[in-house]
């Protein structure tokens, strides 16, 4: 009960600002300010109560899921295996993405219907899954991360040539579905629980390389399918 009035009270201290914010600007510049001022409180009344849902929700059950997974994984299945969850893991958390369904309705606007809105989801599932792997890869290994961010920026350079202009700026604001609402909170919650239980393989300063690196996978996604397109 105090995790939920902290998480309430943190919800108003970040939405507050930009609420009083606008309210101003609708009463300086507005012609009709009063009916436009309810109609945006409304409005900000329902969206500090679904941010306070959401976030109560991302605290008791998505973190706490994603290190149960990543904790128990190592223990009680074989390498391959893992990776083979891992993989699935980056697929579905995406599948379930609220920023993924803007993308799609982006990638309209320039490909028409050339590229449907489930070809889409599913490159990106699968560049953020296989790309969640590398980085579980990266912590058994022990290979720095600046390596493989570097490589995986090359590559992505590397393409850009190939990929039609509008292409390429759509592609980058696809790294913007591994930062999302969902998938953050998981993929860190399930980078903690894995390095944490590889012994001399890693430490848990590994988790913070998950986010990173599974942007990349989204962008490269959306650049094969630019390739693709043409």
């Amino acid at each position: 009960m105090d995790e939920v009035k902290k998480i309430a009270l943190e919800t108003l201290q970040s939405i507050s600002p930009i609420v009083v914010m606008v309210i101003v600007l609708q009463l300086i510049f507005f012609d009709d300010p009063l009916s436009q001022v309810l109609q945006f409180a409304i409005g900000a009344v329902m969206v500090t109560v679904g941010l306070w849902l959401f976030l109560v929700g991302v605290q008791v059950g998505l973190l706490r899921i994603g290190e149960i997974i990543g904790s128990e994984l190592p223990q009680r299945a074989s390498f391959p295996v893992i990776l083979l969850f891992v993989f699935i893991i980056g697929i579905a958390i995406i599948m379930a993405e609220p920023n993924i369904m803007v993308l799609s309705e982006q990638i309209g606007y320039v490909a028409g219907d050339a590229i449907s809105k489930i070809v889409l989801i599913t490159f990106v599932g699968v560049g953020l899954g296989l790309f969640l792997v590398i980085a579980v890869v990266r912590v058994f290994l022990g290979v720095p991360l600046k390596y493989v961010l570097l490589a995986g920026y090359v590559l992505v350079f590397a393409l850009s040539y190939f990929v039609p202009p509008d292409f390429v700026p759509l592609s980058f604001d696809a790294g913007g579905v591994a930062t999302g609402p969902l998938t953050v909170p998981f993929v860190m919650a399930l980078g903690v629980g894995i390095t944490s239980v590889i012994s001399g393989k890693g430490t848990l300063s590994d988790s913070f390389g998950f986010i990173g690196l599974s942007a990349l996978g989204p962008v490269l996604a959306v650049m094969l399918l630019g390739v693709i397109y043409t």
